[in-house]
């Protein structure tokens, strides 16, 4: 998918990437994932879509970094366009003004094998960033993958009725020709994501970040609730979609810290990442792990990874401290004084001070 990614970037701060799978008994399902385009204009666009799961959810006992799932399959696919100023909200019905079709490879149906990554053909589309609108999917299939913690809407349709429903697979990139001086990528976990924003609201830090520079450059969100530094270290298509970039970010740690994984072995993993990707020329900007009201034994494990990536990783890579920004006063800087997943107010915040910290 190389050649993808040459002609493509992100046109959208949303987070859209495989974080678990559901079951099913392959009956034909319909659903919807509502988006925010990031530069208007008219573009030739290529929904980029993947069937391994990203990342670990939860415990593991479900899905892992990796898994693949394959044997489903797309019957259509169609982005729907509606009015910049309807009344209510994404929830309630809306009637597109637009419709357009999707294909691949010249057809309506793409069954999708294991482990397989595609992309929709090129189509060319005039989206306004003030609209609001939807790609709708028929598909069927025993596992599929879906994004079970995503922070924009979805809905099924169930019973003769759209209902909120996450179970739909999502295209992992909202892809535009677009000409860009650099091509950025959060990775992440679900701090990187926005969850302690609310949905659809796009105020996570990363986008206040976008939103602030500004489109001479793209913008791609690889934040995924429940990810770990071993989940990118593992070097499977997660970080693949990183090592496309020309700039890409990493915060991680805090859900190795809650999943057993020692001080030795979360330093080892973010070390890994960086180096991955800088031998693919990518230039990397690390975060110190952020507070999260650790307790206990927890803090010190904290304080020696960030002690680690301050004076030793920071040898080998840019770091940039999110603790000043997101940690209460000393003594207490475990302390997540916006919350574990800050809110919009803790997303600003961050998104002001590193552009003020890091020249990108």
């Amino acid at each position: 998918m190389k050649n993808y990614f040459k002609k493509y970037v992100s046109n959208t701060l949303a987070s859209t990437q495989n974080q678990l799978y559901f079951i099913s008994d392959g009956t034909k399902q319909k659903g919807r994932v509502y988006l925010k385009a990031f530069s208007s204009g008219l573009y030739e666009y290529s929904f980029l879509f993947e069937d391994s799961i990203d990342s670990t959810y939860a415990d593991g006992s479900v899905s892992k970094v990796n898994e693949t799932c394959g044997g489903w399959t797309i019957h259509s696919a169609k982005l729907l366009i509606c009015e910049n100023d309807y009344a209510g909200d994404l929830y309630e019905k809306i009637e597109p003004k637009k419709a357009v079709e999707l294909t691949f490879n010249g057809k309506k149906e793409k069954q999708v094998n294991a482990g397989e990554i595609f992309c929709s053909d090129p189509v060319s589309i005039n989206i306004d960033k003030s609209e609001d609108w939807y790609l709708e999917i028929e598909f069927s299939g025993s596992k599929i993958p879906y994004f079970e913690e995503i922070v924009v809407p979805t809905k099924r349709f169930v019973d003769g009725e759209w209902v909120t429903d996450k179970k739909v697979p999502v295209p992992s990139m909202v892809g535009v020709a677009r000409q860009v001086e650099k091509k950025i990528a959060f990775l992440g976990d679900s701090i990187t994501e926005g969850i302690g924003t609310d949905c659809g609201s796009y105020e996570h830090w990363n986008a206040k970040i976008a939103e602030i520079i500004g489109e001479k450059y793209s913008y791609w969100n690889l934040g995924i609730g429940f990810a770990r530094a071993a989940d990118a270290a593992s070097n499977g298509a997660w970080l693949n979609k990183a090592k496309q970039m020309d700039v890409v970010t990493i915060c991680l740690g805090v859900n190795d810290m809650g999943s057993g994984y020692s001080a030795t072995e979360i330093k080892c993993n973010l070390e890994s990442i960086v180096r991955i990707l800088q031998d693919n020329k990518v230039r990397t900007i690390l975060f110190t792990v952020p507070p999260f009201d650790y307790q206990g034994d927890e803090i010190e494990k904290w304080k020696s990874i960030n002690s680690y990536i301050l004076n030793n990783l920071s040898k080998i890579t840019e770091v940039y401290d999110v603790v000043p920004v997101w940690g209460d006063k000393a003594p207490n800087v475990q302390h997540a004084i916006y919350g574990g997943h800050p809110n919009a107010q803790g997303c600003l915040a961050l998104a002001l001070d590193f552009i003020e910290k890091i020249k990108l």
